[in-house]
């Protein structure tokens, strides 16, 4: 009798699941340092300008509310730009589009090293903007051109690690390049724009030669992974193109997402106010050199960042966050108003208050806002609620410089964030309960989740 072949064990032969992780840990190890180091060049290059604000005034004659209006203006041109610009990256691939945008944003960095008036001012942040757009969201359309959706969310993670880490080394960074005031006759601001504009463009041509737009065009997967990864992308992208498509118009008036909106504007505004304007207040303590300044002005981010970190273990399981968001925003809203009164460094506790506050709320925020929408309008509607609140980004620092100008304090600005925090505290109990009707349709995919989570940076 001749002896039948032995069918092949299943360890025999490599599943897909075993080519597709050998894959993702590929990725995650080639492009994602790489990725993340962009980023952090990223916030520091749209930040920097706080650290030279009393400089900008004394140079070139930029007062308080041209400084504000010049800040903001950085939000208007990314707004504009960034629908088109992520178009234009589906277009020509990642490889090229993301080096594209980081390099003329470094050429806008370097050029602000010559500005000379008000004008040149307004127009290179507004040119910041327009390089910068479609970045951020251009990085989450390539995570999922090759990632599928189980692994885009640590990815993500981890991607907006270098967000978190940009907020506490740009002070020190910045503050030292400002050390070099007078060096071969040159303003210390002029150094700074200088020498980040450079590294920004050399980081980008560096960029060129690791990122890869194809998941076809990676020598360093084999072509077992490819196909594997290809056609786990694959079945997301169809997953998600039967979603049905909802127009932004009627989402405008959506209760949910018009609430989420005004939660997370209110939110942004406190966020971006103290980005742009904590330097000015940690100098009015006197006495301190650039260095120190930008020392000191990381403190409130590191403590944020403990803080967020701590409190998203806590509340991970917690059934309703709510409450927590309501508490988070309370402390934001009195760290602003406290900031008002007593010594420099009394200041500088109260705005510290103010970022763990509002840090901890975007943590709180974003989940809730995924899983209070109904799934048919979620991805859609988290974009909507992201571009539009970060328009804060706009107001904040603009009505700081106006009020600044007008009445000679910052106090009627922090006023002004402690009663948007409150209401903001008050609309949290309006926002829908997780596990209610909208939350059991399901989540919205890790693409939609990713777009909204990521510019709470």
């Amino acid at each position: 009798m001749v002896p039948q072949p032995l069918a092949k064990s299943p360890k025999s032969e490599p599943s897909e699941p075993d080519a597709e992780s050998r894959a993702v840990g590929k990725f995650l190890r080639r492009m994602l340092p790489i990725l993340v180091l962009m980023l952090l060049v990223n916030q520091m290059d749209r930040t920097n300008v706080g650290f030279v604000q009393d400089e900008l005034r004394a140079d070139v004659g930029v007062s308080a509310t041209a400084y504000g209006l010049g800040a903001g203006l950085f939000f208007i041109g990314y707004a504009l730009f960034e629908v088109p610009s992520n178009m234009l990256m589906e277009r020509f691939g990642a490889r090229v589009w993301l080096t594209r945008i980081m390099i003329t944003w470094g050429a806008v960095i370097l050029a602000m090293c010559l500005i000379h008036n008000v004008t040149t001012f307004y127009v290179l942040r507004f040119l910041l903007g327009v390089t910068e757009a479609g970045f951020f969201p251009g990085v989450l359309l390539y995570f999922t051109q090759w990632l599928p959706d189980s692994s885009r969310g640590r990815a993500s993670a981890i991607f907006l690690g270098g967000s978190a880490t940009a907020y506490i080394v740009t002070g020190p960074i910045t503050g030292a390049l400002l050390e070099m005031h007078g060096v071969a006759g040159f303003a210390g601001w002029r150094w700074m724009f200088a020498i980040e504009g450079v590294f920004s463009i050399v980081v980008g041509i560096v960029a060129g030669f690791f990122l890869v737009s194809k998941i076809g065009d990676a020598r360093w997967l084999t072509q077992e992974e490819k196909d594997a990864l290809s056609a786990a992308v694959a079945r997301d992208q169809e997953s998600r193109s039967r979603a049905p498509k909802v127009s932004r118009m009627r989402l405008l008036v959506h209760p949910q997402v018009a609430l989420l909106t005004a939660v997370f504007f209110a939110m942004a505004l406190t966020g971006y106010a103290i980005t742009f304007w904590l330097p000015s207040l940690v100098a009015e303590i006197g006495g301190l050199s650039p260095f120190q300044i930008g020392l000191l002005s990381a403190i409130p981010w590191i403590c944020a960042v403990i803080a967020m970190y701590s409190m998203s273990h806590f509340t991970d399981r917690a059934p309703d966050r709510r409450p927590y968001l309501a508490i988070a925003l309370v402390l934001s809203a009195v760290g602003s108003f406290l900031a008002t009164l007593g010594s420099p460094w009394f200041g500088l506790a109260a705005i510290t208050l103010a970022a763990v506050g509002g840090k901890c709320a975007a943590t709180l925020f974003w989940p809730m806002a995924q899983s209070g929408l109904d799934l048919k309008i979620a991805a859609a509607g988290l974009a909507v609620v992201n571009s539009l609140g970060n328009l804060g980004g706009f107001v904040s620092p603009t009505l700081f410089g106006y009020l600044k100008d007008t009445t000679g304090s910052t106090h009627g600005g922090l006023y002004a964030l402690a009663v948007a925090s409150v209401l903001a505290a008050f609309g949290v109990a309006f926002m829908r309960r997780p596990g209610g009707p909208a939350a059991r349709t399901g989540e919205p995919d890790a693409a939609g989740r990713a777009v909204a989570a990521g510019e709470a940076r």
